[in-house]
């Protein structure tokens, strides 16, 4: 992530004292005037920054990472580069949620906005009744608003977009073209957290959502905010309605989303993805291109490009319709 719009950065601060909020197994220079600038994720850090690496499934991000520093497991460490500086922590998602919530305090409880105003002070395009907006709110010409909704602040709304009544969007970037149909929640904090000594940590959600163009969002569906990086919808993605995407999601291009599917947290879709309603797909998987997900399927693996899958766990179609005529 470069700049945050949506959360201030509380940084720099002395390496010294980064380290001095999580516990670490390898002991460093605590007199050391190195100065971290922002806690990022593998991919995003620079040389000035602190990252994390909790999982084999990142080995190619944390490879290349321009990371000052990163928090992570010892059997993980050596896939560093030699300039990155291992902090090698028994409970990296801890360790890594304490540094980023010294660099962004305000990312770990969504705090109702009491200071919104009348969107149709400031915008004057189609508006209904009692829609409200904060501070730095931007919309763009041809663009409708239904009744009781709320835009909070730095939300970013392009052109010719349809927001419905009853939504509400904060931490948020919108491109031209998008449909928002009624009582839809897009760029709520995640549902991220963690047990530690017999009660839950929640880790910060710094990041956002973004929409491309051309989406539509179906009622009464959610939408949340990345955690360390964004949550992507593609553009021409439709969802239908009471759908859930989490934290840290990206979909492709061209995707189809029926009713009642939820996508955990950090799984990535590719283009032109079909999944049928109440399918459920695990977190932290890859979904390739022109994938058919059947409906009420449960996915728990990587599925490659062009495949179709049904069932629980999910599996090739023709295995799934071979098993079942043969129970039957």
């Amino acid at each position: 992530m470069s700049e945050n719009i949506f959360f201030k950065n509380q940084g720099p601060f002395s390496f010294s004292k980064v380290i001095n909020q999580i516990s670490i197994n390898n002991k460093y220079d605590l007199n050391s005037k190195e100065i971290i600038k922002n806690f990022n994720g593998l991919s995003q850090a620079t040389s000035s920054d602190i990252t994390f690496f909790h999982s084999n499934k990142y080995i190619g991000d944390a490879k290349v990472t321009k990371a000052y520093a990163c928090i992570t497991k010892n059997e993980l460490s050596k896939f560093l580069p030699k300039k990155c500086l291992p902090l090698i922590s028994n409970n990296v998602l801890l360790d890594a949620s304490k540094v980023a919530e010294l660099f962004y305090p305000n990312s770990t409880i969504d705090i109702p906005n009491t200071n919104l105003k009348l969107i149709n002070e400031f915008y004057k395009g189609s508006c209904g009744i009692n829609s409200l907006a904060g501070s730095n709110v931007s919309i763009g010409n041809g663009t409708v608003i239904g009744s009781n909704t709320i835009i909070d602040d730095n939300v970013i709304i392009g052109n010719n977009c349809v927001i419905g009544s009853n939504v509400i969007i904060k931490n948020s970037i919108i491109e031209s073209n998008v449909h928002v149909l009624d009582n839809v929640i897009i760029g709520k904090k995640g549902f991220g957290f963690m047990h530690n000594n017999n009660s839950n940590y929640r880790y910060p959600h710094i990041g956002h959502v973004l929409i491309k163009k051309n989406c539509e969002i179906g009622a009464a569906s959610t939408i949340d905010r990345g955690s360390f990086s964004i949550t992507l919808i593609g553009e021409n993605t439709y969802l239908d309605n009471q759908v859930h995407i989490a934290h840290n999601v990206k979909i492709g291009k061209n995707c189809i989303i029926a009713g009642q599917v939820g996508i955990a947290g950090s799984s990535v879709l590719g283009d032109n993805v079909m999944i049928g309603g109440q399918a459920g797909i695990s977190g932290h998987l890859k979904i390739g291109n022109n994938v058919q997900i059947g409906g009420g399927s449960g996915v728990i693996k990587n599925i490659p490009d062009n495949s179709k899958v049904m069932g629980y766990p999910a599996k090739d179609i023709r295995k799934f319709i071979k098993e079942n005529k043969f129970n039957d």
